[in-house]
C-alpha cells in the first residue's frame, strides 16, 4: 500500500514538471516462462525441493515411531532408560529440524541453488529490460507481477514481448 502511494505521489508531482513521463511495464512471468533456460532451472529446483523434502519427511515419521515405541515401552523401561530414549528422541528431531533449516531455511541450500541457476536469468532480462527503455526513452518501467498494483494498464506500453525478442526468444501464447 506504502509503495501504491509513493508511486502515485511521483506520479502527481512528475505532472506538475511541464513535460511527459514516458511509462511502461513488463510481466516478468509471462517473460520468464519464454526463457527456455528459466523453465530448466526452475524444473530443477522444484525436483531438488520435492527430494529434500521427502527426505525430511521420512526423517519425522521416524521420529513419530520412535516416539510411539517409547510410549509402549515407557511402563518397561526404569528412569535412566526412560531419559536415555527421549534424549535420543529429541536429538533425532533437533537433528530433522537442522537438516530442514540447512536445505530451505534462509541462504539454505535451495536458496543457494536457486540464486545460482535464476540471477543469471534475472540479469539478462534487466539488461533487455535497460536496453528497451533507454532506446525508447522510457522514465519508468513497471513490472505487473511485483506488490505493485496496476489499476489499468493500456497493452500498447506492454514491453513484455519485446523483452523476450531482446533475450533472443521468441514470444508465443504463453500468457
Amino acid at each position: 500500500m506504502k509503495k501504491i502511494v509513493i508511486i502515485a505521489l511521483l506520479l502527481v508531482l512528475s505532472s506538475l514538471g511541464g513535460y511527459a513521463q514516458r511509462f511502461a511495464y513488463v510481466d516478468s512471468d509471462y517473460i520468464l516462462k519464454h526463457i527456455p533456460e528459466y523453465n530448466s532451472a526452475q524444473k530443477q529446483l522444484d525436483a531438488l525441493s520435492e527430494q529434500w523434502q521427502k527426505e525430511i519427511d521420512i526423517k519425522f515419521a521416524n521420529i513419530e515411531d520412535m516416539f510411539k515405541a517409547y510410549q509402549a515401552d515407557q511402563v518397561l523401561l526404569n528412569p535412566e532408560m526412560r531419559k536415555k530414549r527421549e534424549d535420543e528422541i529429541v536429538q533425532k528431531e533437533q537433528e530433522a529440524k537442522e537438516y530442514q533449516r540447512l536445505k530451505f531455511g534462509f541462504e539454505g541450500e535451495l536458496f543457494q541453488v536457486r540464486s545460482k541457476l535464476i540471477k543469471p536469468i534475472q540479469d539478462r532480462v534487466s539488461k533487455a529490460i535497460q536496453a528497451i527503455a533507454d532506446a525508447q526513452q522510457l522514465d519508468m518501467v513497471f513490472d505487473k507481477n511485483s506488490e505493485i498494483t496496476l489499476l489499468y494498464a493500456n497493452p500498447r506500453l506492454d514491453k513484455s514481448n519485446e523483452v523476450i525478442t531482446k533475450l533472443g526468444y521468441k514470444p508465443g501464447a504463453n500468457k
